[in-house]
């Protein structure tokens, strides 16, 4: 009940707003929800690359030490390897930082970031549906108030 009342509230507010105001509170919402897909799209290809990761690890952990296997590079090249240890890994925790960590630390630490990134991509999405909303509602007033501008200069 409370959010019908704030969003009559909040039409009334843009009721009152010319059409120029209307007009740039409008580019201005769409500009910043298009910010927020842009985010939330970064955190989905992070949210990804930290559950490969996560997988990684977890497969690397039931491999026997001294298996041979490819070692990733980059994304398209591998080399040749052979495992050494199993119970270290060397994370990246950015720019171009690594630290080492026992199997389980970086499983942890990735766990910790993947549930880091959901809590942020949920925020991030409340706020886009609210920026949303506001660029929808001012969408819908502007309409309206150019409409009756029409209507008063053709009568």
């Amino acid at each position: 009940m409370a959010s019908s009342s704030s969003s009559s509230s909040a039409r009334g507010e843009l009721e009152k707003m010319g059409i120029d105001q209307l007009k740039a509170l409008k580019e201005q919402a769409d500009l910043e929800v298009n910010l927020l897909q842009d985010s939330l799209n970064n955190i989905r290809t992070a949210n990804a690359r930290l559950e490969s990761a996560a997988g990684a690890l977890n497969d690397l952990s039931l491999r026997p030490q001294g298996k041979k296997m490819l070692v990733p590079l980059t994304a398209s090249l591998y080399v040749p390897g052979t495992l050494d240890e199993a119970d270290k890994v060397l994370v990246d925790i950015g720019t171009g930082y690594f630290i080492e960590k026992t199997m389980e630390d970086g499983k942890d630490y990735c766990q910790r970031k993947i549930n880091l990134l959901k809590s942020n991509y949920e925020q991030l999405f409340e706020v886009l549906a609210k920026k949303k909303s506001v660029a929808d509602e001012a969408g819908m007033v502007l309409q309206s108030k150019v409409r009756q501008l029409q209507a008063a200069t053709t009568s």
